[in-house]
């Protein structure tokens, strides 16, 4: 469901640097997520993960372009299924 979305945005780069990919795409999703979870600057990600620099270009790309909104909204929709509720919300919550 998420999978197709990630491999359309990387078939779809082109450029220099695109040709070779080096790097698994899980691992970048991987570390994506774990500077989200922890709060860490992008520089401080551990060594086992792939370059801070890779990750970030990866994750500034999918915003600019609109894929990381895609994959909100299909995991949105996906959790909200989940809960046997609409896979659109029908009222929103502002806090001021």
């Amino acid at each position: 469901m998420i999978e197709p979305v990630f491999v359309a945005w990387r078939a779809a780069r082109t450029g220099p640097g695109t040709a070779a990919r080096v790097r698994d795409l899980r691992d970048i999703v991987n570390a994506i997520l774990y500077v989200n979870r922890t709060g860490i600057p992008w520089e401080y990600l551990p060594h086992d993960l792939p370059p801070y620099k890779t990750v970030y270009d990866y994750y500034a790309k999918r915003e600019v372009d609109g894929t990381a909104q895609t994959v909100h909204d299909l995991l949105r929709d996906k959790a909200r299924r989940a809960q046997g509720r609409p896979a659109t919300p029908s009222a929103a919550v502002i806090d001021a």
